[in-house]
């Protein structure tokens, strides 16, 4: 969750606490991130107990394990924010944790989305070039390969590392802010310097963190659509309304949040020092809780809804999981004799 830029930030907030539909989406925002909380550490745990104890090591189970990692690091410490999010976003749990728990958050949220790309990517390579794939995808390289979404991710937490920490209102309350104290010699070479770090950081947050990973997501299950149209390798259109369910899911998550978090950076001098667009303030929690909500959605989107999920829940739910998860590579020790379009059908079902 997006710390607060300061403590100016919430003069004008505190005004906003009286508005009947301020407080319902405040209500709203913390039930979203409390179900997501519960069905994330559950369907997440899970995933994790399958593919890194059940299942033996494959490129698949790779996947799935870092990205079930990730979310489920992230919404372990959504108790936390829902905590400060309920104090009208005081932080009482101390300097320590108010660095650890945003670090933790953006690495696993970002590292999350990146994941997503990376799994997308996966994807397309083994339906647009199935024979490389068979041969070259290997657990060894995916092993390496998979350290640059985790790159990326902590690359962007860096401001959280050197910046956050908490600040006193001079009233007794603690917030959870960016602190530019000692980045300028007066007041006004420190206010720019805020200005600008935060500008820069919430430009780069939006097309590393956002645009580019769904324009990868986008363009990668794009490209097997139209290879599933082209050719026919399925019969039946369900694949088809799998990826289109990623895809929309993806975005529809975290387009609000998003846009909310580009404008207010843009609009940042408006906001701080003539009050102007108030409405972004207000809608920094529910889209960030919707946001967060995609967390909890990639369990289903990503293994139960890649097969039969209903029937093979009735019958088993950790074999049912552990079947989804397995490797949709068709094994085979003579290549020739098994046709190109077999393996390709195999990868399209497992999604």
């Amino acid at each position: 969750m997006e710390a607060n830029l300061s403590i100016s930030v919430n003069e004008y907030e505190e005004l906003l606490q009286e508005s009947a539909g301020y407080s319902v989406l405040q209500i709203l925002s913390l039930v979203v991130l409390g179900i997501t909380f519960v069905l994330g550490v559950l369907g997440n745990g899970l995933v994790i107990w399958v593919a890194g104890f059940r299942m033996p090591r494959t490129v698949t189970t790779l996947c799935y394990l870092n990205l079930a990692l990730a979310d489920f690091s992230f919404t372990a410490t959504l108790p936390f924010l829902i905590t400060s999010m309920a104090m009208r976003e005081r932080w009482p749990f101390g300097w320590f944790l108010c660095k650890a728990i945003h670090i933790v958050v953006d690495i696993n949220l970002f590292g999350s989305v990146f994941l997503i790309a990376f799994i997308a990517l996966d994807r397309c390579i083994c339906v647009l070039h199935p024979v490389w794939a068979q041969n070259h995808r290997t657990v060894s390289l995916a092993t390496k390969l998979i350290i640059v979404p985790w790159i990326f991710a902590l690359v962007l937490t860096l401001p959280i590392f050197i910046f956050l920490t908490t600040a006193n209102d001079g009233m007794g309350n603690i917030y959870c802010t960016f602190n530019f104290a000692n980045w300028g010699n007066s007041a006004e070479e420190k206010l720019k310097v805020a200005i600008t770090m935060l500008t820069a950081r919430g430009i780069i947050r939006f097309i590393i963190g956002f645009s580019m990973p769904m324009s990868t997501v986008a363009i990668c299950y794009g490209l097997i659509a139209a290879k599933m149209r082209r050719q026919g390798l399925i019969k039946s259109s369900r694949p088809l309304r799998v990826l289109t369910a990623v895809v929309a899911s993806f975005f529809l998550c975290w387009f609000p949040f998003q846009m909310v978090a580009l404008l207010s950076t843009i609009w940042l001098k408006e906001i701080l020092f003539e009050g102007k667009y108030k409405i972004l303030d207000v809608l920094t929690n529910p889209t960030s809780s919707l946001a967060f909500f995609n967390s909890c959605l990639n369990p289903m989107l990503y293994v139960f809804v890649g097969r039969d999920f209903r029937e093979r829940l009735i019958h088993s739910l950790p074999a049912s999981l552990e079947r989804a998860l397995s490797e949709d590579l068709v094994q085979t020790s003579d290549t020739t004799n098994k046709p190109t379009l077999s393996h390709e059908e195999t990868e399209l079902q497992g999604m």
